[in-house]
Order: C-alpha cells, then sequence, then structure tokens
C-alpha cells in the first residue's frame, strides 16, 4: 500500500511534536566536586616535575619527531621485507644509553672548571682540556652511530667534529688555543642546554684518526680503572655505587673496542687488539655480574682488567 508524500510529512512532524523539548544545559554533566589532597599523588603541581632532565623545548622535539619520522621511513630495505640496520649494533652491546648521556655530563662539566683563565690553561690546563676534549669526541663519535635513541644524537656528529679538532690543537696552551676551547665550552653548554649547535656541519663518515689520541685515551682508561677499583672494594661499596660501577665498566668496554678501531694506533697488532679486547670482555663481565648481584665476580672481574691494563702499558703508550 503506498502511503502519500502528505500524510508522510504529517506523521513526521506528529512524532517530532512529542519529543519533549531538552535544554542544551540540562544535557551537560555537572562540574566534578575534586579533593586537591585526593589528587596530588596522582598528578604533578608542578609540568616540570614530569620531565626527566631538562625541559622539551620546540626545537627539541621537532627533532625528534624529524629522527622519528626517519627511523620509520628507513625501516625497511628497498625489497620492503626486512627491517634494515640501523647504527652499530656493537656499541648497544657494550654501553648504555644513560652511561653515555651521564658520562658526556661529568666530563663536561670538568671541562668546564679547566677552562676559566688563560695563565691557568696555558701553564698545564691544556693538557686537561685535551684528555676531556677527547673523550667527548669519541662519546659523540658512538652516539652518532648508536642504533638507539640518545641524547644530542641529531647533533652528535657535529659535535664529533668541532670538538675533535680542538682536542688537537690542545696539545700545547696559547691564547689562541684558549680562546678556541673557550668556544667549545660554550657550544657545549647550548648543546647540553638543548639550544643546539649553532653549526650542523659534519663529515658523513667517522675517522676515528681524526677523532681520537691514543695516549689521552689510554690516560681515560686510567682513571676509570682507579674509579671501578674504588667503587668495587667490597659489596657494601658496590652496592652503595652500583649505578657508577656500572657506567665505568660500561665505559671501559666501549674504550677497550674505540681503541682498535681502524686507524688507531697498533689497530692491526695482534697481540695489542687481544689486549684491548680482552679488557672489553672483562669488563662486560663486570656489568654481567653486576647485573645479577654477584659481587665477588664483580671484584674478581675488576682485578681483571687491571691485569689487562698493566699488561698493555708495559709495551704500549
Amino acid at each position: 500500500m503506498k502511503i502519500s508524500r502528505r500524510w508522510l510529512i504529517i506523521a513526521l512532524v506528529g512524532i517530532v511534536s512529542i519529543i519533549p523539548h531538552v535544554r542544551a544545559d540540562e544535557r551537560r554533566a555537572p562540574v566534578p566536586k575534586v579533593d586537591p589532597d585526593r589528587m596530588k599523588d596522582i598528578f604533578f603541581v608542578d609540568i616540570n616535575d614530569a620531565f626527566r632532565g631538562d625541559t622539551p623545548t620546540l626545537s627539541s622535539v621537532r627533532a625528534s619527531t624529524a629522527a622519528a619520522a626517519k627511523v620509520a621511513t628507513n625501516a625497511m630495505d628497498p625489497s620492503g621485507s626486512q627491517p634494515a640496520a640501523a647504527g652499530n649494533d656493537l656499541w648497544r652491546s657494550l654501553v648504555s644509553p644513560q652511561s653515555l648521556e651521564d658520562e658526556v655530563k661529568r666530563v663536561k662539566l670538568h671541562f668546564d672548571s679547566v677552562v676559566t683563565t688563560p695563565g691557568a690553561f696555558n701553564s698545564g690546563g691544556y693538557l686537561d682540556a685535551r684528555l676531556d676534549l677527547t673523550v667527548l669526541a669519541s662519546l659523540f663519535a658512538v652516539i652518532n652511530q648508536y642504533p638507539d635513541d640518545v641524547r644530542w644524537k641529531d647533533q652528535a656528529a657535529a659535535a664529533r667534529d668541532l670538538i675533535s679538532r680542538t682536542a688537537f690543537n690542545c696539545k700545547a696552551g696559547s691564547t689562541q688555543v684558549y680562546n678556541e676551547a673557550k668556544s667549545r665550552k660554550g657550544d657545549l653548554q647550548d648543546l647540553v642546554a638543548g639550544s643546539g649547535l649553532s653549526s650542523k656541519d659534519a663529515e658523513e663518515e667517522t675517522d676515528w684518526t681524526m677523532i681520537a689520541d691514543r695516549s689521552p685515551l689510554m690516560e681515560y682508561a686510567e682513571l676509570l680503572i682507579e674509579a671501578l677499583e674504588d667503587g668495587a672494594r667490597d659489596e657494601g661499596t658496590i652496592k652503595k655505587e652500583t649505578d657508577l660501577v656500572k657506567r665505568n665498566s660500561e665505559l671501559l668496554a666501549l674504550l677497550g673496542e674505540i681503541l682498535v678501531q681502524e686507524g688507531m694506533d697498533d689497530s692491526d697488532d695482534e697481540d695489542y687488539a687481544k689486549l684491548s679486547r680482552d679488557m672489553a670482555s672483562d669488563s662486560k663481565n663486570v656489568t654481567a655480574a653486576l647485573g645479577r648481584g654477584d659481587f665477588e665476580a664483580v671484584r674478581i672481574g675488576v682485578s681483571k682488567i687491571r691485569q689487562k691494563c698493566d699488561a698493555c702499558h708495559e709495551d704500549y703508550r
């Protein structure tokens, strides 16, 4: 049976007319009443408390977003079937992002204390500056190749090249070298604070012969071992200094591999390479023992590291 258009319209109007009119205010839920004391353990009082380290800036967020987009774009190989390799998995097996970040901050603070006045710098401070800058250049080289996200990764290559050039010049003290070191002090402050480097220029490849000299790196190894021995004197000390012991053992493992990278002095010497990589292996064992709570193995591992270091110093400098 067909219904005329006229009767259909009349029926619809009738239905609409019986629907009660609801005011907009009546459709809204009432404002909840919240006790502030009950919320203080759930929400941050200050938004800055929600961030670890420095508060993100617009530029850092943009850089992180761009880096994430690049990783996503390159996540597949040209065939579209297998994930493509990113970064250097060797570094990830030796050191954590947290240890890299913490050591950059620590060395940067020490470098700040070295570059104070031309007189102090030229009378011997340049040697400390050379050590700090060599270590920083090496750390940024690793961060640049690290397969996972590490702070400053987007500018690590530029920092590596900029800092390594000044480290090379710090073999002697002069007003010119002091001024250059002072400029690097400002660059590092900008980088750590989040504003970034003014220059992003960098070489595409990592050339270790232009980044690190073996002499300051061996001096750095000695400092790390001494700190590791202090933190691993006994079980009580290890428990108290767990984070520090972990960081130093990871950094020593990293250093053992850096010292035998292509182009480094004696990297093609089998005996030297074995000593260096054995130190890296013993350092990894210390990290593993620390993770499982085997404090005696930690102490034994540290003593083995010392033996490898002393044996290396007998024949190589």
